[in-house]
């Protein structure tokens, strides 16, 4: 087992530099007191602009705050930080003395987080504010990260370390928040998902290939030490920091909760290829989908009974294939598993996507080339397309009783987290229940929609529909219509059936056994999805 790395040393060239732990905490002061919050960006750029820097789109901010600078001397401040963070502008070195006068721009070069040059000092990493709702009030802290493509020229570095992205904030929103003893952070990167598991675990272990990564995530758990209730002299009480290949730092041990949004953007290998010429925060080193097959094989090995694994992932899907034959292939018969497939792109799209995240756009030639590279790539195994989506897996601690693949590409309610973790109770209440004898409720976000042709006596087409969580739709046959139409929560789901029966057979083609038993199935069905609930859910 790989020991784990000690907060207060190993620092990696080239990173933040989590050594300096009056600095760390001048820096924290200075960063509060000028108001580099989530609040204090948006009221100084305003809403046009502060959504704009949401879309990488720079020049808007770039303009409120060259008028800002000309201000009263706080929102100056505040601004010449903007612009030297979020918008990667130089800055002269009295001005950001001023604006964070515990730090200084010495400060900010000695922690590696500027480079001074002569009187100018520019930024050597992106540092941003971030925030949530914990649910027992807002957390807010800074993140380090480098600078991303629209704050630098040319091409990123291999070793690039992610900040906050979307794929990120997907998996925060997506991952069920339950307490946890230990929990696993695989691929941490610049600690985003170890951020979040420290409101509701006792321990994180947070893993990555990077040293770079690991020392970003090192700074950022040690400037905000306070929000994220660490001890800075002894952080390794809440947090290990591991450096090593996918599960192999964590050998032999087990977790209540795994979470990992790994490298798992499928790149063309070439014949010879090292480590280094790989982007470490996307590209695994395995040919094809191999990374995110290998992962969901083996995260059941490193899951205590009843322990769940949330991850992102690729998949490709083959000519003449359903999208989830793959995905069907990797989850094993002894854990739980469900797959929604979010989005599916053709291999076009997909190369142009991934090149232009890491600005590989740039050299014409090389784009071409690398272009193609991906075309030949997903040719060789027949790919038509290459879907993506989230991954639950659970280790049971008895039997299986989820196994679902499904493709959701509408919009869905955010965080989906609660949902998706009030569907696996559900599917958990009725392994262990009689639907028959259950009251049902229909859920409070459940509509019924009819549809019929004008003149008609009876719809044509009857929808139930939610209006949270995954927002499904259901199509309803007249006697699943009716069932709905009398869950109140009086009378058992059997005791309907029976009524319903009574009403709608009576000849001698009715086969009332095969009635009540395709009925119960379609109840368990809506009962599953969270259109109908028990009265007694206990």
């Amino acid at each position: 087992m790989t020991e784990p790395t000690h907060f207060a040393t190993g620092n990696t060239p080239d990173a933040p530099r989590s050594d300096h732990p009056d600095l760390l905490q001048a820096l924290a002061a200075d960063l509060h007191e000028v108001g580099y919050t989530l609040e204090g960006v948006a009221e100084l750029l305003g809403e046009s602009a502060n959504a704009a820097l949401d879309r990488d789109q720079l020049i808007p901010a770039q303009i409120v705050t060259e008028e800002a600078a000309a201000s009263e001397p706080r929102t100056a401040a505040l601004a010449a930080v903007v612009r030297f963070w979020l918008l990667a502008v130089p800055q002269e070195a009295e001005v950001l003395d001023a604006a964070l006068p515990r730090t200084r721009a010495a400060g900010l070069a000695a922690l590696g987080l500027a480079k001074i040059t002569g009187t100018q000092v520019t930024a050597e990493a992106d540092l941003r504010p971030y925030g949530w709702d914990s649910g027992d009030g807002g957390v807010e802290i800074w993140v380090a990260s480098d600078l991303a493509a629209h704050q630098r020229p040319g091409v990123l570095r291999y070793d690039h370390v992610l900040g906050i992205g979307q794929a990120s904030t997907t998996l925060v929103q997506s991952t069920i928040r339950r307490p946890a003893g230990r929990a696993l952070d695989l691929g941490t990167g610049c600690g985003i998902q170890t951020f979040h598991l420290l409101q509701h675990a006792r321990h994180v272990t947070a893993t990555d290939i990077s040293a770079r990564a690991l020392a970003f995530t090192r700074f950022n758990l040690l400037l905000n030490a306070d929000a994220l209730d660490i001890d800075p002299a002894h952080p390794e009480d809440r947090v290990s920091l591991r450096l090593g290949s996918l599960l192999e730092p964590v050998a032999g041990e087990a977790f209540d909760l795994v979470v990992s949004n790994p490298p798992f953007v499928i790149t063309p290998r070439t014949a010879g290829e090292a480590a280094a010429d790989q982007f470490t925060y996307r590209d695994g080193g395995l040919p094809g989908d191999d990374i995110v097959a290998s992962l969901i094989r083996s995260l059941p090995d490193v899951l205590a009974p009843g322990g769940t694994a949330q991850l992102l992932g690729n998949w490709e899907i083959r000519e003449g294939s359903a999208w989830d034959e793959r995905p069907q292939s990797w989850a094993g018969p002894d854990a739980d598993a469900w797959f929604i497939q979010r989005e599916q792109v053709g291999p076009e799209q997909y190369a142009e996507t991934w090149l232009q995240d890491s600005s590989e756009t740039r050299d014409r030639r090389h784009y071409q080339d690398a272009y193609g590279a991906y075309l030949a790539d997903f040719a060789s195994r027949n790919v038509e397309g290459i879907g993506f989506g989230m991954v639950f897996l659970r280790r049971p601690a008895a039997e299986p009783r989820i196994r679902r693949f499904e493709e959701i590409t509408y919009p869905i309610e955010q965080p989906v987290g609660p949902h998706l973790g009030a569907a696996v109770e559900r599917a958990d209440w009725l392994a262990e229940h009689d639907v028959s004898a259950a009251h049902l409720l229909v859920a409070e976000d459940v509509t019924e929609e009819r549809h019929q042709r004008p003149g008609a006596e009876h719809p044509g087409v009857i929808l139930l529909r939610q209006g949270a969580g995954l927002r499904r739709t259901n199509l309803l046959s007249t006697e699943l219509a009716g069932f709905v139409s009398a869950c109140d929560g009086e009378l058992t789901a059997g005791q309907i059936i029976g009524a319903l029966e009574a009403l709608l057979g009576g000849t001698e083609e009715f086969d009332g056994d095969a009635f009540r038993r395709g009925l119960l199935a379609e109840v368990s069905n809506l009962v599953r999805d969270g259109f109908l609930l028990p009265a007694d859910p206990a």
